[in-house]
Formats: C-alpha cells, sequence, structure tokens
C-alpha cells in the first residue's frame, strides 16, 4: 500500500509541478506526496513474506512499534512477525538511524538509550512523542509551498520552498532539541538507502489469484482506457472541458518523456525515504548536547558586564537620535541623515547576530547552582537582551531613513523582516533567561522564522516595494523606473497607479514576460495582472523609455 501511495504521488508531483514558474501545481505535488506519506505513518501493518495479510496474531500489541526491516530477510511464519519487532531491540537490530532499537527494553519498562532509542510506549519520566509537532510542521509546509499559488514572485517562493525542505524535513523526522534537528537533517538525505531493502520486501509477489503484477498492469490498462475513451467524447462535446483538458495533457515526445521519467524517479526516491522514516520513527527528542562544563563566577561575569556596559553606551546615544537629539548627532558626525541612516544598519544587523552567539554560550557555561549564580545569570542576560531590543529597534529606524531616501527594494525589505524576527527572538531568550528553561525554545526559533516568511508573503512584497516608490514618487517626483520593472507581476496594480510615460515604462517588462498559464501553472498574482494590463495595455511609449534595460529601449 504504501509502495503503491508513493509511486502514485511521485507520478502526480512529477507531472504537475512547473519547474519554471511557481503555480499551482507546486501545491497539487505536495498535498499528493502528504497523502502517501500520511498512508505511511497510519498504514504499519507489515505484510507477510509471502506477500498475504497477516491475520491478528501477527498484528503487533498496542503500543509496540514494529521497525520495517524487522522481518527483512527473515523465513518465519506470519504470526512471528510481530515478535521479530518486539525482539529486534533487545538484539541490537538498527533503527532508521542507525542506532540500535530499545523497543523490547522500554516494552518491560526499562528507560530508553538516553542518545537515541526506538520507543514502543511512554517510557519513565519521559513523555510520549508530540504528533501535534508534527501536523503542525506539516501544515506549514502546505502553507509555504501554497505561496507559489498565490504570489508571482519568484525570489519569494524559493525562500518560502527552502523553508518548506525544512519545515518537510521536521514533519517526517521529527526533533525538538537542536541537535536533534541536526541530526533530522542528516538522517533525512540517507534514509533512502535504508528504505531499499524494506521497498524490496513489500514489492508485489503472485498470490493465489495470479500474478500480482499482471493484475495490476491490467487495472492501470483499464483505467487509462476508460479516461482517454469518455476524456475524448467529453471534449469534443464542450469547448472549455477541451481547454481545460488540453491544458492538463503533458507534451508527448522523447524530452518530455525522459524528463518526467528522471522527475519521477527523483521525487519517488524522496518520498520513500521519508515514507521509510515515519514507518520507523526514531527517537530523536533525547538527543541532546552534552552539557558544557561550568567557568568560574568571574570567569564570564566579567566579560557579560563590560558588554552590557558597552551596550549601554551605545544605546544612550541611539535614544538620542531616536527621540530628538539627531540634529547633535549628525553635525558631531559630518553626514547626510540618510548617509548615517545608510552607514550603520549592517554593523547593527551583525551585532544582534552576534549577541544571540554570546547569550547561547553563557547559557552552555555559566554555573546556576547556587542562588547567587542564577540571579547573576537573570540580570546579566536579561539587561542585554533588553538592551539588544533597542539595538534592533534603531536598526530599523535606520533602514526606515535609508528606504525614505533612497526607495524601497527587495533586499531592505527582506533584511527589515529579519530584524523583526530578531526582536522576537530577544523576546523569546528573555523569556527563557527569566525562566531559567530554554526546552521550549528551538522549535519556536524555526516556527517564528517561518510565521516571518508567511507574513513577508501575505504583505505581498513586490507590491509594497512598488507602492511604497509610487508614494515617493508623489512626494518628491522620484522613482527608479528600470528597477520597478524588474519586479513581478505582483507589482501590477500599483504600478499602474503611475502616470504616462512612466506607467508603460514601468509595466512594458511585465506585460512582455508575462506567460500564459495553464492549469499546472495557474498563479493568482500573474492572473490579476494579466486582467489588468488587458484593460489597460501598456502604451507604445515605452519603446523610448531611456531608463529601460537596453532590450526594450
Amino acid at each position: 500500500m504504501v509502495l503503491g501511495a508513493v509511486a502514485v504521488a511521485a507520478a502526480v508531483a512529477a507531472f504537475f509541478v512547473p519547474f519554471d514558474r511557481p503555480g499551482l501545481g507546486w501545491l497539487v505535488a505536495v498535498l499528493a506526496a502528504t497523502a502517501a506519506l500520511v498512508t505511511a505513518a497510519t498504514g504499519r501493518r507489515n505484510p507477510a513474506p509471502d506477500g498475504s495479510t497477516p491475520g491478528p496474531a501477527s498484528d503487533p500489541p498496542p503500543g509496540t512499534m514494529v521497525r520495517p526491516e524487522a522481518t527483512a530477510g527473515t523465513d518465519v511464519s506470519p504470526d512471528t512477525t510481530a515478535r521479530t519487532g518486539a525482539a529486534a531491540g533487545s538484539a541490537g537490530r538498527p533503527d532508521a538511524t542507525g542506532a540500535p532499537g530499545r523497543a523490547a527494553d522500554q516494552a518491560e519498562g526499562r528507560a530508553p538509550d538516553p542518545v537515541l532509542g526506538q520507543p514502543a510506549g511512554p517510557a519513565p519520566g519521559r513523555a510520549p512523542r508530540r504528533a501535534p509537532d508534527r501536523l503542525i510542521w506539516a501544515v506549514a509546509t502546505i502553507a509555504l509551498v501554497s505561496v507559489g499559488y498565490v504570489r508571482a514572485a519568484g525570489w519569494l517562493f524559493v525562500l518560502c520552498l527552502l523553508a518548506a525542505v525544512v519545515t518537510g524535513v521536521l514533519a517526517v523526522a521529527g526533533a525538538r532539541t537542536p541537535l536533534g534537528m541536526l541530526t533530522a537533517a542528516s538522517i533525512t538525505p540517507a534514509a533512502l538507502f535504508r528504505a531499499l531493502p524494506w521497498a524490496g520486501r513489500g514489492l508485489p509477489r503472485s498470490g493465489p489469484g495470479g500474478s500480482t503484477v499482471g493484475r495490476g498492469l491490467a487495472t492501470v490498462a483499464a483505467s487509462v482506457a476508460l479516461l482517454l475513451v469518455f476524456g475524448l467524447l467529453f471534449s469534443s462535446a464542450d469547448a472549455v472541458f477541451a481547454d481545460l483538458v488540453t491544458g492538463l495533457l503533458p507534451e508527448v515526445s522523447v524530452g518530455a518523456t525522459i524528463g518526467w521519467l528522471f522527475r519521477c524517479a527523483l521525487i519517488g526516491a524522496g518520498l520513500l525515504g521519508a515514507a521509510y522514516l515515519l514507518a520507523a520513527p526514531a527517537d530523536l527528542d533525547g538527543l541532546r548536547a552534552a552539557p558544557g562544563r561550568p567557568v568560574r563566577r568571574l570567569e564570564w561575569v566579567v566579560p557579560l558586564a563590560l558588554l552590557d556596559a558597552l551596550f549601554a553606551a551605545f544605546v544612550l546615544v541611539q535614544l538620542t537620535v531616536l527621540f530628538g537629539g539627531s540634529a547633535h548627532v549628525l553635525r558631531t558626525a559630518g553626514l547626510s541623515y540618510a548617509q548615517y541612516g545608510r552607514g550603520g544598519f549592517w554593523q547593527l544587523l551583525t551585532v544582534a547576530a552576534l549577541t544571540l552567539l554570546v547569550i547561547a554560550g553563557a547559557t552552555r557555561w555559566a554555573p546556576r547552582a547556587t542562588r547567587a549564580d542564577r540571579l547573576l545569570f537573570r540580570l546579566l542576560l536579561g539587561t542585554l537582551t533588553a538592551l539588544s531590543l533597542v539595538v534592533v529597534v534603531s536598526a530599523l529606524h535606520r533602514m526606515q531613513v535609508y528606504a525614505d531616501a533612497y526607495g524601497a527594494t527587495r533586499l531592505r525589505l527582506v533584511v527589515a523582516a529579519v530584524e523583526l524576527w530578531l526582536g522576537v527572538l530577544f523576546v523569546l531568550v528573555g523569556v527563557a533567561v527569566v525562566r531559567l528553561r530554554a526546552d521550549w525554545l528551538p522549535p519556536l526559533v524555526v516556527g517564528t522564522a517561518v510565521l516571518a516568511l508567511l507574513g513577508l508573503a501575505a504583505v505581498n512584497p513586490d507590491r509594497l516595494i512598488a507602492e511604497r516608490n509610487v508614494d515617493r514618487y508623489r512626494l518628491t517626483g522620484m522613482i527608479d523606473v528600470r528597477y520597478a520593472s524588474r519586479l513581478s507581476a505582483d507589482a501590477v496594480p500599483a504600478l499602474d497607479r503611475l502616470p504616462e510615460p512612466l506607467r508603460s515604462c514601468a509595466l512594458w517588462n511585465i506585460a512582455l514576460d508575462l506567460p500564459v498559464d495553464h492549469v499546472r501553472t495557474a498563479n493568482l498574482g500573474r492572473a490579476a495582472a494579466r486582467d489588468l494590463l488587458d484593460l489597460s495595455p501598456v502604451g507604445a511609449t515605452a519603446l523610448s523609455c531611456p531608463t529601460l534595460p537596453p532590450r526594450v529601449r
């Protein structure tokens, strides 16, 4: 069942995914992959060696996790299949990560291996695996990929795809600690090679009713024949349905077929490895870095106290700039306001990132055994966190000044979003410092990053950039038409507000590169831009725009 679901999902994904642009096909592919992986996670009844479905005697007892390779290479009867999975833990048979299993030990009430174990149920002193975590990461993955259907900006969709890879790994492998997350990232690519024997054992075999392979091929042939006959009849009866079918049908050629087979094999390999990890889940929640060797109180208090003093001096200067003393600072520095805003932004962004590393190091090596240690820990790190928030606000203020002086761009918007995310992280770190507990922090770090990216997609960045620049043009009479013409189709509604000939100059490239979409490449942003340009076409004055790239001058 799992192999069939993986094969169907791979074929659907290879057919629907438009690798050249964002579109609906990406969402269809991830939904098909999710359905296949849900099948792997819920259908854990292993087939008997002869290919038949085991009866009640071979079903594993409640709470027992049976690894897929537990019955690999064995010649046993179906009623011993479940016992093989339990015996594998005590015999040292590896699980999906290659670490020795502990299913039998936990079934008898013994605690799992402190580094990595295979849980057979809630072990003494440990909480059961948090299934809602995997569900949350799966929903986040679908939400990130769905951005390709809503937004036309390719750079935004690339960022969402990279984040979807991270959340997809966490949804499949499951981890809450930093070391567990890194391990999940390392075992996911290697899971394919460990899944091959498991997949080979699940291939169809001849049964009492004849060849399983032959019967499956006959079913596929009958399905294709029925769809072909009735699809042709419906297409000839209705022109709209015929257009829909034409958009769905792939290009039939040698090159297209080879490309589809390659994509199908690549996607199928990834899904097979993910299905194996879901069928043989590893206990990554128990992976934690060894505690650092505590240093003496003086060795960490003095550096942090001096760093707090330096931050306090800098923050006092920033407060002077933010609340009315900017003229004095600018006269002293001899810079313009825009130059002052631009000059220190990147340095402040680096300071905010390095401060998180300092806090992490102090958390690892600063002792907290006595009440005095805990008081100093809260005081020094809490002060550093609060001052860092002011640094983040100063960096955002400088970026605002810079954007007002020179206009909004994608890079400036993304960096401002990163600064906002760093501000949220400092708030979370401050809570962890006060509570002296941070086991809940790593998942929230990834979760807030995903929410920040989804929030960036929700505000429609290319349109927001265009609106800011159009508003700036109405106030100052200045706009970079060359940069505006390089935005995606999402920016068309905002650029449409420009007067002629600037409107045509800004929209000419976008209209020229706007492709014709079908079902697989359907995109709401491009559809809205296409409708607007159909109502108000680009004028011929765009051919003489002096600020456009050479290819449209």
